[in-house]
């Protein structure tokens, strides 16, 4: 008696799905919330045509923007060591700390790269010297840099 149908979402609804999915709904929830409100279309094989090119054009977005991410990754390991200069007290402990965005300014600078400091995950870092940094490029791709701390002086 419990029927499901299934529908294609026009809107991004909360727990269910987002726009242009195809799920399997109760006839009751469909009939009574979501095609009323507009948040959901029957399907047809017209419909289910137009959500398989979406979901084709999707993927191929996605793929591009890997692609994208593995230039911008082969570009930054080729890269020579990056120099960031801070402020220096004694036993080379810096002032301050080396930031996400230092080390986005020193790759921008160092090969025209931009990328979101957001994305750069940087270790404490207290004393002069060698450090390793990861940037998350992609979901998928990751590269990994060396930056030199050096003296301002």
């Amino acid at each position: 008696m419990a029927k499901r149908i299934q529908l294609v979402l026009s809107e991004d609804v909360s727990k269910l799905g987002r726009s242009g999915d195809l799920v399997e709904v109760a006839r009751g929830y469909a009939r009574n919330f979501l095609i009323p409100r507009g948040f959901a279309v029957h399907t047809t094989p017209g419909i289910l045509k137009q959500v398989e090119r979406r979901r084709e054009a999707e993927r191929l977005r996605l793929l591009e923007l890997k692609k994208e991410a593995e230039v911008q990754k082969t570009a930054l390991e080729k890269a020579a060591k990056l120099a960031i200069s801070k402020q220096v007290g004694e036993n080379e402990a810096i002032f301050g700390s080396v930031t996400n965005q230092d080390v986005a300014d020193a790759i921008q600078s160092a090969t025209g790269i931009e990328i979101d400091r957001r994305t750069i995950a940087v270790p404490d870092i207290d004393s002069l010297g060698s450090y390793k940094i990861d940037i998350k490029l992609h979901p998928e791709v990751s590269a990994t840099v060396t930056i030199q701390v050096v003296s301002l002086n």
